[in-house]
């Protein structure tokens, strides 16, 4: 029997794809096929640490659904970070932090990309996608969306968490009690995509309901190798298949496999930067340089212990507390701190009996980005992932405001009245917090990442030569090919791209008809 060519084809089943591939379904006379490199699970069936909200992603645990991506941080650092390998994406893995981007990151986007992405046209995609547990009666929010959205109940809240937040209070940073309102910018409770203690991921959320459709099919272990792309039109994508490999043909294809292997996709597809492509022996069908220009967030874990026993955390997300604010150093909202409530080696599994905690710093806003490139044509060889943190003297400079920041409040007295004296394991001494020399030399040798990948495929107007999608995220130049991810974000956010993530597959869906 000849097997029907869907409608739509969506190469990655994680927080855009997964929403997207199930709206798009409910049109029944629009044939969708979802899939994923990695397994997916039936309803009832996610393993018990996919589901388990406290749980960080650890290599030897989180077998077959997390996938460990090398990245070089700056000059030679390197370290490798998780992403999700699943239906779900990362959404199955991560912290469950699940805040908006503002006003300010819409609006900027609108300004480079186009109308249709300004804040206000962007909130009701966020009200549809959500059913906010606490606060869904106000204006801003929905009641009755896929992801439920809660925050720490009063009952829950760890002494960590009252010292920080008093500790931000004392400092005048102010009390927020929705981080997810218009113009949020201060000390609250985070929400996360939790509901009844379990982790609800979007492949949870949008799929386990929509499951039995007929029109839509979601196929997990399905490796894609490239689109392919004849006389200028997506027909479909080329699929291992054994020692071989077919191809799925489809009307349209979506690329919503996150923003590293959308970008690797679209290099090993022909569309990328030209030069780049030639040397790797791929025939160049756009010349795009835009392609693989990554925005992230460094990261820098502030490691700490208390000299003395602190309750065991509730069961729930490792972080119950976000501080946003300003450096001082260029721009508004470019520094996150998050405290974390339950030791690191616990969260991971890697030492449970290590009682050192985090606090961490997030840089929410780079002066550069950096770059994704392939390492090869072998559809499946790692790209070379170089994000060049620090290289401009602003990041530094936010670096330093950030780590003194955060020892500030570690050492305040409503951190000390919370939880006792601390001892600081990983943070600078108190020359080199003095000393900018001394604290660049000790961010550099600590520094992390968030992975919060975004902007390789981004979204801007004709003409303009960084711009790899149009306001509709179809890609410029192949017919019937789409992107769908953070890829297409064309300015730097200051909050972690979930919930963004889950609202660029609702919009998309808004725009397909007319795509």
């Amino acid at each position: 029997m000849k097997e029907q060519v869907p409608d739509v084809l969506v190469v990655g089943a994680g927080s855009a794809g997964a929403a997207l591939a199930a709206r798009l379904s409910e049109d029944p006379d629009r044939r969708v096929l979802l899939v994923d490199e990695g397994p997916d699970h039936e309803a009832g069936a996610w393993p018990e640490r996919v589901r388990d909200p406290s749980t960080l992603p650890s290599p030897t645990l989180d077998r077959g659904w997390t996938r460990w991506v090398e990245v070089v941080l700056h000059d030679d650092r390197r370290t490798v970070v998780p992403r999700g390998r699943t239906v779900g994406g990362s959404s199955a893995v991560n912290g469950t932090y699940f805040v908006r981007g503002t006003v300010a990151d819409f609006d900027a986007w609108a300004a480079r990309g186009g109308p249709g992405w300004a804040f206000e046209a962007v909130l009701p995609a966020f009200r549809r996608l959500e059913s906010d547990l606490d606060l869904g009666d106000r204006p801003w929010h929905g009641d009755d969306g896929p992801v439920p959205v809660s925050r720490p109940a009063a009952g829950a809240i760890h002494p960590v968490t009252e010292g920080f937040l008093a500790a931000a209070a004392a400092h005048a940073h102010p009390a927020v009690a929705d981080l997810n309102e218009p113009g949020a910018c201060g000390a609250g409770l985070v929400p996360c995509n939790v509901a009844g203690g379990e982790r609800v991921n979007v492949g949870m959320a949008y799929l386990d309901a929509c499951r039995d459709r007929p029109n839509l099919t979601v196929r997990g272990g399905v490796r894609v190798r490239r689109v392919v792309i004849e006389r200028g039109r997506a027909i479909g994508v080329e699929v291992d298949a054994g020692r071989t490999s077919r191809i799925l043909r489809a009307g349209h294809v979506v690329l919503s496999a996150g923003a590293v292997a959308t970008a690797q996709l679209l290099m090993l597809s022909g569309i990328g930067p030209a030069e780049e492509l030639l040397a790797q022996g791929i025939d160049v069908v756009v010349d795009a340089p835009g392609v693989g220009r990554v925005r992230d967030h460094p990261a820098i874990d502030l490691m700490w212990e208390p000299r003395s026993a602190l309750p065991p955390a509730p069961a729930g997300p490792a972080f119950q507390a976000a501080l946003h604010l300003s450096s001082g150093v260029a721009g508004d909202d470019d520094l996150e701190l998050l405290a974390m409530v339950r030791p690191y080696g616990l969260s991971d599994g890697s030492d449970p009996d290590d009682a050192a905690r985090s606090l961490r710093v997030g840089i929410q806003r780079c002066a550069r980005p950096g770059t994704v490139r392939l390492a090869s044509a072998a559809p499946h060889a790692p790209p070379v992932v170089e994000l060049g943190y620090l290289a401009d003297a602003e990041d530094r400079a936010r670096a330093r405001e950030g780590v003194r920041r955060a020892v500030e409040l570690l050492e305040s007295a409503e951190m000390r009245a919370a939880v006792g004296a601390v001892t600081l394991r990983a943070a600078p001494s108190p020359r080199e917090l003095a000393d900018d020399d001394e604290l660049d030399r000790w961010v550099r040798e600590h520094l992390g990442t968030s992975m919060h990948s975004s902007g390789t495929a981004a979204m801007g107007p004709e003409g303009d030569p960084s711009a790899v999608v149009d306001e509709r995220c179809r890609v410029r130049g192949v017919e019937g090919l789409l992107v769908a991810d953070t890829s297409i974000v064309p300015v730097p956010l200051s909050r972690g791209p979930a919930a963004t993530a889950v609202m660029i597959g609702e919009r998309v869906a808004e725009l397909y008809p007319e795509g």
